[in-house]
């Protein structure tokens, strides 16, 4: 369970454009403001370092060991001091080549202490509004993400899969106190199911949940929703914002959380006579 060290979260809101070196100290700049306004969790968005589309992602991927984003994330967390959770970046795996979307996470040292490859491609085709593919260049993860930090457990996820519920049933059964979603929904999806689905994943599971998005560039191929967003065990949205670049904050009150569990003791009615517990019967 979650630790009494505060936190402090950060979501920012990225401007992403087509050049890499641009878009790495974009986000440079405001994770250090972050930093100095106290966040000591901070994140980025989804695909914060390249335009989001299929065709850009051979283009734009790059091996954790060696890449210009990753060692830019490093030095970002080291110089704010604060654990970063660096959004998403297309990730080419040198060993077969293949491309992930995955989610790099540092401790304040500026140390990789996780990596989270999207489990669940977005793959989808809604009539006469929106077509999308990652699996005709992105190959998926494989198993699921809980980081150990100073403040207790965090579960991550990548966008699409917010929409499952079962990573996040896990996560918070298996002791986390939070689930991240760097993510980019669009103009279609966003307004239906961008907030719905955040805040259900928090009520369902008694903790905190924050989605945070780049910001909407209608001069882009691909228009993201934004509102970045908070939400509360409870299901309450805490922070949000609008589509335009920026940083929403919250601390993260786990004595909160807490009472909330305990007059609504979810974790000791469940019936696992009648049906399966999904965090103890992973592959």
């Amino acid at each position: 369970m979650a630790s009494t060290k505060p936190c402090k979260l950060a979501l920012i809101q990225l401007a992403v454009s087509a050049d890499k070196e641009a878009n790495l100290a974009n986000a440079r700049t405001h994770v250090l403001e972050a930093a100095s306004k106290g966040a000591n969790l901070i994140v980025l968005p989804e695909c914060f370092n390249s335009p989001y589309g299929t065709g850009y992602f051979p283009e734009y991927a790059e091996t954790l060991a060696d890449g210009p984003s990753s060692k830019s994330l490093s030095a970002m967390a080291k110089d704010a001091k604060a654990y970063l959770i660096g959004g998403s970046i297309p990730e080419r795996d040198p060993t077969d080549e293949k491309i992930y979307n995955t989610c790099t996470v540092y401790n304040p040292e500026g140390k990789l202490i996780a990596t989270h490859r999207k489990v669940h491609l977005f793959d989808i085709d809604v009539p006469g509004k929106i077509r999308f593919q990652e699996s005709e260049t992105l190959t998926a993860g494989r198993q699921l993400t809980h980081v150990d930090t100073d403040f207790g457990k965090i579960g991550v996820g990548i966008c699409y899969d917010i929409r499952f519920p079962e990573p996040a049933m896990i996560a918070a059964r298996q002791g986390c106190f939070a689930m991240i979603y760097p993510g980019a929904f669009n103009m279609t999806t966003g307004p239906l199911h961008w907030e719905l689905l955040q805040r259900a994943r928090a009520v369902d599971n008694q903790m905190y949940v924050a989605a945070c998005s780049p910001a909407r560039d209608l001069k882009a191929s691909y228009h993201a929703w934004g509102h970045s967003t908070i939400v509360g065990p409870a299901g309450n949205v805490i922070e949000t914002m609008d589509e335009n670049q920026g940083i929403i904050y919250a601390d993260l009150d786990m004595s909160a959380m807490a009472e909330f569990r305990q007059s609504i003791p979810l974790s000791t009615q469940r019936r696992f006579d009648l049906y399966a517990d999904v965090s103890k019967v992973q592959p």
